[in-house]
């Protein structure tokens, strides 16, 4: 019989940052109980199909398999959403974008753009802290639109649309208040590409150019003709790259361009209004 604790004690990721932590996500994942099971009852006793399970998902993790790709979820803002090894995983950081968004609109209507959504992190969680709004999701990638589209049927949110776009490419003529992304921004030889979890990741989804601002620059670019006067875009970049983005937003006649500091002191994204 092996029970909860030993399962715990025995499991080893040596070269995880988080070993703790992905070990009892994967555990509550194999035996269908939540973390704080764990702790509470230490002493149930774990069938050997759940073992084989977390055994299995050991292995994954050791390999460098992210945890969220392993359990195909992962939580942003305050949803719970599917994941899949054709998306970024979503990142805590990311989620300054959302916090700044809502802090820069205030509630009532407004149409609202999130390019590269993905899983739809963003635009999922806007729309649920927004009614009011109308959030248009695009990607490039067929299989990150329908991720998006079944994270969006699944929490029911139904001011959300979905849709297949390299980023302004089927957008032609459509206007918002407010353009938001958080887009390729990795250089091409960057040694990180080759490093932990990101190894995992599709490289369509990180890497922008040699000097990874490639994509920054053509949302820059062309976001003046898909906003409304007065309207903001608000990007998400390198922690090395604020500079950069902030030039190139004021290239673009963009005003009040700022950048803004995320959880690990970094200037993580910037932001500017189109003149009205």
């Amino acid at each position: 019989m092996t029970i909860i604790a030993s399962l715990l004690r025995a499991a080893e990721l040596p070269d995880s940052p988080t070993a703790r932590l992905d070990v009892e996500l994967l555990l509550a994942a194999a035996i269908g109980k939540s973390r704080s099971y764990l702790h509470t009852w230490p002493e149930r006793i774990v069938s050997s199909e759940a073992a084989l399970v977390f055994a299995e998902y050991l292995q994954r993790r050791r390999s460098g398999e992210p945890v969220a790709y392993i359990l195909g979820q992962q939580g942003f803002w305050k949803l719970d959403l599917e994941v899949a090894p054709h998306t970024l995983i979503p990142r805590p950081d990311t989620e300054l974008l959302v916090e700044t968004a809502l802090e820069l609109l205030q509630p009532g209507p407004a149409r609202v753009l999130d390019l590269g959504t993905g899983t739809g992190a963003i635009a999922l969680a806007l729309a649920s802290e927004r009614p009011q709004w109308q959030v248009m999701a695009v990607d490039r990638v067929l299989e990150a639109v329908a991720l998006a589209e079944r994270n969006r049927q699944r929490l029911q949110l139904e001011n959300v649309q979905v849709r297949s776009s390299h980023w302004f490419d089927s957008l032609k003529g459509e206007r918002y208040e407010l353009i938001i992304s958080n887009p390729p921004y990795i250089a091409a030889e960057d040694p990180h590409l080759v490093a932990g979890d990101v190894r995992f990741e599709p490289s369509s989804a990180l890497v922008a150019g040699a000097d990874g601002l490639d994509d920054l620059r053509t949302i820059i670019r062309q976001a003046p003709e898909h906003l409304q006067p007065g309207g903001w875009l608000l990007l998400e970049h390198g922690y090395d790259q604020a500079e950069a983005v902030r030039a190139l937003l004021t290239q673009s006649a963009f005003e009040q361009v700022e950048s803004r500091i995320d959880l690990g002191g970094h200037e993580r994204i910037s932001l500017g209004r189109l003149p009205c």
